[in-house]
């Protein structure tokens, strides 16, 4: 069947629409650009624009001959229009692919290239004259190719990789098979001027955007309602791959900062909803590509995996990969690989988290010391709600629950299935310290009486309790205030105990909790007291990092020197005031 149709190059960022951009002497010029998720193919072409409606592709462009044309696949010929100054670009077919995945580019773009170690081309085309700033992008991606090809035990399927930087552009990055497109901002690192978190942020991004290249791409949801799986995935992987590849920037800690609270603040609310949504109608797919989707999806999969272990993690998504390449699949496809990988019950563990708003609380209702350094802890789980009020439904969840001590960092490891249960842990004396969900894995929130609390102040004084149990401690307690179920004052009197802090991740999370309580007691008469507590608070780490970055400091110290430094002129410190005002 052949069909002729014709189009518009709209200018509404969907479909194939016109992108402006300006040349360096400052004029006015277009390029031609595709976004095509969620059902924007159907406005370039007639399709059945549906992920399971796959198909292979063959493009042919007529275009300028000044300008660059781009598509999924290398280009097989080009040849010149006799009667006018156009070429007519014909490019490789494709694999056999869903529509949202299609893309075109036609501008005037500059390249760097280099080829990875498993043998692909990659380009990462720039604005004319911004060629250097597509370096550090081009070496995340040739790196991450082969971690990837090694990871999934899968070769990267296509001949090249091309990543490209879009003027006007809606989305942040969209995952094109073979042609990846950017927002600028979201690809570009100019030596100069690029901020250290930005450029933390463009290698996250590039790992997100290539893990899609199998997780999504060559694997794809069989609908719209299990979009999660795509980007909860990918938002879990690019961590591990950024992980791989800098780990100075011990990238996992942030993960808790940046995606794990994120998700839980938003997801105690009324509003919130569960990550796997029905989607009927395709003007819903839009309100799901957001940060439960994306941020709680990772931290499920996060507490997946360490549930299974990477080993049989790393198994399961090879088997998940392999027998679904090159057609669709639903969440339970991916819980069955991963369960026969692991041989624990996967499908069971996981549908409560999938499937239900919201998250529990676990609260230690008593500690009781027995004999021969043991201890008895009765917990309960109840749903966790930010206004403090009681569920209406009875929840229970499937919750892996892991208890540290000083002695040991797993004591326990154990699912909890009822809604009460009774926990000996081996090895505590009677003022050692008890830490359920070591390193903030699992995705609930956690409550612990004030003796308990009160155990905990020495390890965080002397730093000798781990950096995630640190913030997991401080956001759980100060979510527990804002819900009414703890005093302002416990949590003041235990982030008091932080002075010593040298963790930025930690920082970022106390931050957090301050700057809300700063917000409610703006324009009160103890605006000014919480000012200077504040003060006392940041002042010995601001001293410690001062105002210039020392040679040879680390990812985090440069971060945190900004964070700090900003917090100070929020509490109205005059000594950081007067420093900023004179720089």
């Amino acid at each position: 069947m052949t069909v002729k149709f014709s189009g518009e190059l709209n200018d509404k960022m969907k479909g194939f629409y016109r992108s402006k951009y300006f040349s360096a002497t400052g004029e006015e010029r277009y390029a031609g650009v595709t976004q095509f998720e969620a059902t924007d193919a159907r406005r370039c072409f007639p399709c059945w624009d549906e992920p399971a409606i796959k198909a292979t592709f063959d493009i042919t462009l007529d275009v300028p001959q000044n300008l660059v044309a781009l598509s999924n696949m290398p280009v097989l010929e080009q040849k010149p229009n006799a009667t006018d100054s156009t070429v007519l670009v014909t490019f490789d077919r494709t694999p056999i692919m869903s529509t949202y995945l299609v893309a075109v580019v036609v501008g005037e773009y500059d390249y760097v290239e280099d080829t990875s170690a498993d043998g692909v081309l990659v380009r990462v085309y720039t604005p004319v004259g911004k060629r250097e700033q597509g370096r550090f992008a081009l070496d995340v991606a040739t790196k991450v190719l082969p971690y990837y090809k090694d990871y999934f035990n899968i070769a990267y399927p296509l001949p090249k990789m091309d990543l490209i930087a879009i003027s006007d552009f809606s989305a942040g990055a969209m995952e094109n098979w073979g042609l990846i497109t950017y927002r600028e901002t979201f690809v570009l690192v100019d030596p100069e001027n690029t901020s250290l978190i930005r450029k933390q942020s463009i290698a996250l991004t590039v790992g997100h955007e290539i893990a899609h290249q199998w997780f999504g791409n060559l694997v794809t949801m069989e609908w719209w309602t299990h979009l999660w799986l795509n980007e909860g995935y990918a938002s879990f992987v690019e961590f591990l791959c950024v992980d791989h590849l800098f780990p100075d920037y011990d990238i996992w800690t942030q993960f808790v900062t940046d995606m794990y609270t994120r998700a839980l603040e938003l997801d105690c609310l009324r509003n919130s909803h569960p990550i796997e949504v029905p989607v009927g109608h395709p003007s819903e797919i839009d309100e799901i590509f957001d940060e439960i989707s994306y941020n709680k999806g990772a931290s499920v999969i996060r507490m997946l995996h360490h549930y299974i272990g990477d080993e049989d993690f790393k198994r399961g998504m090879n088997l998940y990969l392999t027998r679904h390449q090159y057609s669709n699949t639903r969440t339970e496809d991916l819980w069955n690989a991963l369960q026969e990988a692991s041989s624990k019950p996967v499908g069971a563990v996981m549908s409560t988290w999938i499937q239900r708003m919201g998250f529990p609380v676990v609260q230690v209702l008593s500690s009781r010391q027995l004999d021969g350094n043991r201890r008895l802890l009765s917990i309960a789980q109840s749903k966790f709600c930010a206004d403090g009020c009681e569920a209406p439904e009875q929840s229970l969840w499937l919750i892996p629950i892991n208890i540290s001590t000083p002695s040991s960092a797993s004591a326990v490891s154990t699912v909890l299935e009822a809604s009460t249960a009774e926990i000996t842990v081996e090895g505590v004396g009677e003022q050692d310290w008890v830490k359920i969900n070591p390193g903030t894995i699992g995705y609930y929130r956690t409550q612990y009486p004030a003796e308990m609390l009160e155990q905990f102040l020495p390890a965080i004084k002397n730093m000798t309790l781990p950096p995630l149990d640190r913030l997991g401690l401080i956001d759980d307690l100060f979510a527990l205030v804002q819900a009414g179920k703890s005093a302002t004052v416990d949590a003041l009197k235990v982030i008091d105990a932080y002075r010593n802090e040298s963790n930025y991740t930690v920082w970022s999370s106390i931050s957090n909790c301050l700057a809300k309580l700063q917000l409610l007691l703006a324009h009160t008469p103890a605006e000014k007291q919480f000012g200077e507590y504040g003060v006392r608070l940041y002042q010995p780490v601001a001293e410690k990092l001062g105002w210039d970055v020392k040679p040879g400091e680390s990812h985090l110290d440069t971060l945190l020197r900004s964070l700090v430094l900003g917090r100070l002129v929020s509490f109205g410190c005059k000594k950081t005031l007067a420093e900023a005002k004179r720089r």
